[in-house]
C-alpha cells in the first residue's frame, strides 16, 4: 500500500525539544512554569491588540471559561455558528445553557450577519435575549467581522471568537481572535501549530486573564489551606506542553506560508473547471492561514460528486473529509432552534476538505493531483 497522505498531520520544526528538555532539567513538569509564561507572552506579542492570553488544556476548555466569564448560565441562550465542529457548541451545554444555531453565508462559509440579526431580533421578541454570540473562523477563513462586531455592539451581546482554526489569519490587518470580548485558540494535533493538545483564551484585559487562570486551577482561594468559594476546573496547560508550543511559535509563519501555498496549488489544479470552487479570500481585507483547503463540487456541472472524489482519494490512501456537518443537523442538537436558509446544509452536501498539511511534499501533491485529474477526465 502507498504511504498515507494525511489531511493535516503534526509538523515539528526542530526547536521544540530544547524547551521540553529544559522543563525536565529544571523539574518544571507541573501546570505552571517558565514555558507556560513564555508561551503566553509569545502569543500575546503575536496576536497583538494589547491582548492577554491564558494557556489552557484545550480550545474547548478556553471556550468553556469564556462562557463562564461572559456570565452564561442555566437556560441562557447562546447564538452559535451552525457550521463548525461540535467543540464550538458543547461548552454551551456544559453551562446548562441553550444553543441557538445560525446559518452560514456563501462568501466565507462563516456566520451569516443577516441570519444572526434575524435570530437576535426574534429571540428578543420571545423574551430570550442571547447572552453571547460564538462566531467561528472556519478552516482559517476570517468571518465578516465588521458586520458581526457591529451587531454584538448594537444589541449589547458578548462576542466570543472561535479562532481555533485561524491562528495567524487576519481581517483588515487585525489578527483573528482579537475582535471579540474573548478569543479561542487551539493547538490540537491537526492545527496550524500543535502542542499535541492544548489551547488558549485571548482576553481583552489582565483581569479577565487572571480570572480564567483562577478558574482553570481549581478556583483555589488565597489561603494557606485548600479553600474554594467558586467551582473550579483542571484546565491549565502543562509546562512541558507549553515548551512544545514555544518551539512551534518559531515556525508558525513559515507553516502558514506552506498552507497558503497548498491552497494556491489547489486553485491551479481546479482552474477553469466549471462547477468547482476552492475556498479562498474574497478581497484583500481577508488573509487566511488556509489551515485546511476545501472545495465545493456541483455534481450537475462536474459529472462527479464530492463523495466520488473522496473515495477516489481514499483508494490511493489519501485522506480527505467532508466539511463540518452543521450542528443543527446533529442528533444531539436536534431540538435546538436554527435561523437561516440552509446554506450550511448545501455546503456540507457538496464540500470536501483536501490534504493541507504544512509538511506535504512535492511528491504528495503530485499524487493528489493525479487522482484529481483522473476523476475530472
Amino acid at each position: 500500500m502507498k504511504e498515507k497522505i494525511w489531511l493535516s498531520s503534526p509538523h515539528m520544526g526542530g526547536g521544540e525539544q530544547k524547551y521540553v528538555q529544559e522543563a525536565f532539567d529544571t523539574n518544571w513538569v507541573a501546570p505552571l512554569g517558565p514555558n507556560v509564561n513564555g508561551f503566553e507572552q509569545d502569543l500575546e506579542e503575536y496576536v497583538g491588540e494589547n491582548s492577554k492570553v491564558a494557556c489552557l488544556a484545550s480550545g474547548t476548555s478556553a471556550l468553556h471559561l469564556a462562557l463562564i466569564l461572559a456570565g452564561v448560565g442555566y437556560v441562557d441562550e447562546v447564538l452559535c455558528q451552525s457550521m463548525t465542529f461540535s467543540a464550538s457548541a458543547n461548552p454551551i451545554v456544559y453551562q446548562g445553557a441553550i444553543p441557538v444555531f445560525v446559518d452560514s453565508e456563501k462568501d466565507t462559509w462563516n456566520m451569516c450577519p443577516s441570519a444572526l440579526e434575524e435570530a437576535i431580533v426574534d429571540r428578543i421578541a420571545n423574551g430570550k435575549k442571547a447572552k453571547a454570540i460564538i462566531v467561528v473562523h472556519l478552516y482559517g477563513m476570517p468571518a465578516k467581522m465588521d458586520e458581526i462586531v457591529a451587531l454584538s455592539k448594537k444589541y449589547g451581546i458578548t462576542l466570543i471568537e472561535d479562532a481555533a482554526e485561524a491562528l495567524g489569519s487576519t481581517y483588515n490587518g487585525q489578527k483573528c481572535g482579537t475582535f471579540g470580548d474573548f478569543g479561542i485558540l487551539s493547538f490540537n494535533g491537526n492545527k496550524i501549530i500543535t502542542t499535541s493538545g492544548g489551547g488558549a483564551l485571548v482576553c481583552r484585559n489582565e483581569e479577565d486573564k487572571q480570572k480564567a487562570i483562577f478558574l482553570a486551577t481549581q478556583a483555589r482561594d488565597n489561603a494557606p489551606h485548600y479553600q474554594h468559594s467558586h467551582i473550579g476546573y483542571n484546565y491549565r496547560m502543562s509546562n512541558i506542553v507549553a515548551g512544545i508550543g514555544r518551539g512551534q511559535m518559531e515556525v508558525l509563519d513559515k507553516h502558514i506560508g506552506f498552507r497558503r501555498a497548498n491552497n494556491q496549488f489547489y486553485q491551479e489544479v481546479f482552474k477553469g473547471i466549471d462547477g468547482i470552487r476552492v475556498l479562498t479570500e474574497l478581497t484583500s481585507e481577508y488573509y487566511s492561514n488556509h489551515w485546511l483547503s476545501a472545495v465545493v463540487i456541483e455534481e450537475s456541472k462536474t459529472g462527479f460528486s464530492r463523495e466520488e472524489l473522496r473515495l477516489a482519494l481514499e483508494k490511493e490512501n489519501i485522506e480527505s473529509r467532508p466539511l463540518w456537518k452543521p450542528m443543527h443537523l446533529q442528533p444531539v442538537f436536534k431540538e435546538c432552534k436554527y435561523y437561516g436558509t440552509n446554506i450550511s446544509e448545501k455546503l456540507f452536501e457538496d464540500g470536501l476538505c483536501l490534504p493541507s498539511g504544512s509538511n506535504l511534499s512535492d511528491e504528495d501533491r503530485a499524487r493528489i493531483k493525479e487522482v484529481i485529474l483522473k476523476i475530472i477526465k
